[in-house]
């Protein structure tokens, strides 16, 4: 289960870097790309999106683990 939520963090991180490069290139095309192509569009919005349905999908992981007793809690205990 640690290295689930290692792998989906790192999934998270590269999804928001990749989206901050699409915002610095502006939709500008590639060199790769026809030149008298259109634009490539919505890669940055499409990056974002993946990463907030990403980050959903791991709460979700997280909370149906903890329910079907697959992880416990630890941290420090309830004391008054």
């Amino acid at each position: 289960m640690k290295y689930l939520v290692i792998a989906a963090f790192i999934a998270i991180v590269g999804s928001l870097g990749a989206a901050l490069v699409f915002m610095m290139r502006g939709g500008q095309s590639d060199a790769a790309d026809a030149p008298d192509g259109p634009p490539r569009k919505n890669h940055m919005a499409k990056a974002l999106a993946f990463r907030v349905g990403f980050s959903i999908l791991l709460f979700v992981v997280v909370l149906i683990s903890y329910l079907m007793g697959w992880i416990q809690p630890t941290g420090l205990p309830m004391q008054r």
